[in-house]
Order: structure tokens, then C-alpha cells, then sequence
């Protein structure tokens, strides 16, 4: 098959808030907060003054509390009809939610989440270092569900650091090129299962997220897409990259062209992509906040189920609970089995 004049379809600038995603991907963001060394409670030791509590996303001095009001996070909220996939980076998440579960979840660390017929959960980010700074870095991404799926029960499932498939690729010069498979085969290198409920775990659904951490000069090419499938390449950081000719700046993502090989090159300085890719479910999307669902009559038997039962009531004391400095990784599910991440 020919190579057209360009495999890039639309640059995406990505800016501050969510990024522009293509369905069955509804939501993309990236946070990337260096925080300051926590208190003895685990907040900022350092002054909120200048930010609207409560909705901060300032990004001043480098952070944000976002809807927390003393540990930084997203205290107690609500999900229906999708899933919620947490990629963290750097720093700790810890998750409570509305069936008793809970967790803290570290560098490496993937939580995927199937809200399922509805859960409430809380994400917080509790700053345990008091001496130092406390970098937090992660993705989350919303995939949606399809309409058979969209009422299963709620649950996660954890991707530990040390189980996650990762490998390094040299290119002819020597230069390396670093994959983490969260979904969907690159090469030799296969995923995990997904949670059973998800549209990943169809065979045809063909859903790809690779990160992708590239030296300087590094050359890697991702194989073919499937003609029906949409793929987006999000350059996360570093130096400028090269997408078999249009070049692709920092902040910035790209549409590719399907049925086609895609080479990336970092040129001066190493960087990161995250590549997202999937086959659309097909079906009608009716989204509210926090529900998203086929029609709006769903919609507003979502709403209406959530003002009834609150999927579940809050077992926790407050809105956004934090675990003691210091505990260790750990996810404990809705029936009390724990467990913990896998020897190194």
C-alpha cells in the first residue's frame, strides 16, 4: 500500500484542561501537579491563599487542589455508564468508594474502573513526603461502555506497577525506545486482560493505550491500525517529534490515518506520546457530568437513581478520605479481600 503525502489527519492543540478524544474514548486529561512537602495531614505545607477552594485549577506555583480543600483531589462523586482508567505516573492516588472498597495506588499503578449501573468514589492525592516536594503525575481516561454493558455491577481491577508489560526497543542507531502496554498488543508485548465488562475485552474493539517514552533521536514505527479503527498520538512532553514527516510539538496531538504503519522519532530531546486507539462502539451518546448513558431518558433515570440512592450511600467519615502516610500500595474490594502489588 502506498504512503499518502501525510498520515496525520488534524492536529489537536491539547492545552490545560481535558484533550480532545474520539469515541469510545470520552474524556482524556493529563494532571501534572508538583506539589509542595504535605503537613502533618497531608496537605500543602504552604499557603491556599489566591485559590478558589473547593475548584482550583489554578495551576499556580505549579498545582492545583482542584475540588479538595486540604488534601488535593476529587473528593466523593459520581459515575454511570463508563469506564474510569487512572494511569499514575508519579506520586500516590488514594480511592474510596461508595461499596466499601478502597486503595492507594503508586507510580506504575493502573486502576481501571467499571462504574457499571453507578458508584460514588473519592481520588485523593495525599502528599506523604513532609520534606520534600511531592510530584503527581497521572492520566485519566473515561471509555465508554456499551449499551448491554452500561448496568453490570461496579468494580475495579488493579494493574500493578510490576505486573504492567513493558519493554525496550533499540532502533538501528542504538537509540531506545520504552513501551507500556495498558491495553491492546504492540508487537510481541501483550496487555493484560481487561475487566470483563469493558469494550476493550472485545476482540473487535481493537483499543490501544500504549505509553510510549522515547530517548532523544529514538525511532520507534506502531503497526498498522484497523481501517475502522480512530487512533490519536498525544505528545505528553519533551522536544518536538517527527510523524513520518509533519512534525508534532509538545502539547499538541494528532489524528493518524488508519491502515497505515506510523513512525515517531523524538528529535533533540527525549519524549513522551500516549497513543489511544479503538474501533467507536456505534451507538448513540447522551452525556451529563458525571453519567453518560444512550438517551436522555436514561440521563434522567441516572440522576434520579443517584438523588434516590446515592449507588450505594458513603460508608467513609468524610468526603475525602486519605490513608496514614504510611501505608504501603494496597487495594482492598467491595467483598474485603485485599491484596497487595506482587514481589519485586
Amino acid at each position: 500500500m502506498d504512503s499518502p503525502s501525510s498520515l496525520v489527519l488534524n492536529h489537536l492543540p491539547l492545552g490545560q484542561g481535558p484533550w480532545k478524544t474520539f469515541e469510545p474514548f470520552l474524556f482524556c486529561v493529563h494532571h501534572s501537579d508538583n506539589y509542595p512537602a504535605g503537613n502533618q495531614n497531608m496537605a500543602p505545607k504552604a499557603s491556599l491563599a489566591g485559590r478558589n477552594i473547593g475548584s482550583d485549577f489554578s495551576g499556580l506555583n505549579g498545582w492545583s487542589m482542584y475540588h479538595g480543600d486540604e488534601v488535593p483531589g476529587f473528593p466523593q462523586h459520581p459515575h454511570r455508564g463508563f469506564e474510569t482508567i487512572s494511569i499514575i505516573r508519579h506520586g500516590l492516588i488514594d480511592h474510596s468508594d461508595s461499596l466499601g472498597a478502597t486503595a492507594r495506588i503508586g507510580a506504575g499503578d493502573v486502576q481501571w474502573m467499571t462504574a457499571g449501573a453507578g458508584i460514588v468514589h473519592a481520588e485523593m492525592f495525599p502528599l506523604v513526603n513532609q520534606e520534600q516536594n511531592n510530584p503527581t503525575d497521572f492520566f485519566q481516561l473515561w471509555l465508554n461502555l456499551p449499551a448491554t454493558h452500561k448496568m453490570v455491577p461496579p468494580k475495579f481491577k488493579m494493574f500493578w506497577n510490576e505486573e504492567v508489560p513493558k519493554k525496550t526497543y533499540t532502533d538501528q542507531d542504538g537509540k531506545k525506545s520504552t513501551v507500556t502496554v495498558i491495553a491492546g498488543s504492540f508487537k510481541d508485548l501483550k496487555p493484560l486482560a481487561p475487566p470483563q465488562d469493558s469494550w476493550a475485552s472485545n476482540p473487535q474493539s481493537n483499543v490501544v493505550i500504549w505509553l510510549i517514552d522515547l530517548e532523544a533521536n529514538a525511532k520507534i514505527t506502531l503497526p498498522k491500525q484497523p481501517e475502522n479503527s480512530k487512533r490519536v498520538i498525544y505528545h505528553v512532553n519533551g522536544g518536538r517529534i517527527d510523524l513520518g514527516g509533519t512534525s508534532l510539538h509538545p502539547k499538541h496531538g494528532a489524528l493518524m490515518r488508519a491502515n497505515y504503519e506510523h513512525p515517531v522519532q523524538a528529535t533533540t530531546q527525549a519524549s513522551s506520546i500516549l497513543v489511544l486507539q479503538a474501533r467507536p462502539i456505534g451507538e448513540p451518546v447522551v452525556q451529563h457530568g458525571p453519567f453518560v448513558m444512550n438517551s436522555t431518558q436514561e440521563i434522567r433515570q441516572a440522576i434520579y437513581d443517584y438523588q434516590r440512592t446515592r449507588f450505594g450511600g458513603w460508608p467513609w467519615a468524610k468526603p475525602d478520605p486519605a490513608h496514614s502516610r504510611d501505608k504501603g500500595r494496597f487495594a482492598r474490594f467491595a467483598d474485603g479481600k485485599e491484596i497487595l502489588p506482587p514481589p519485586t
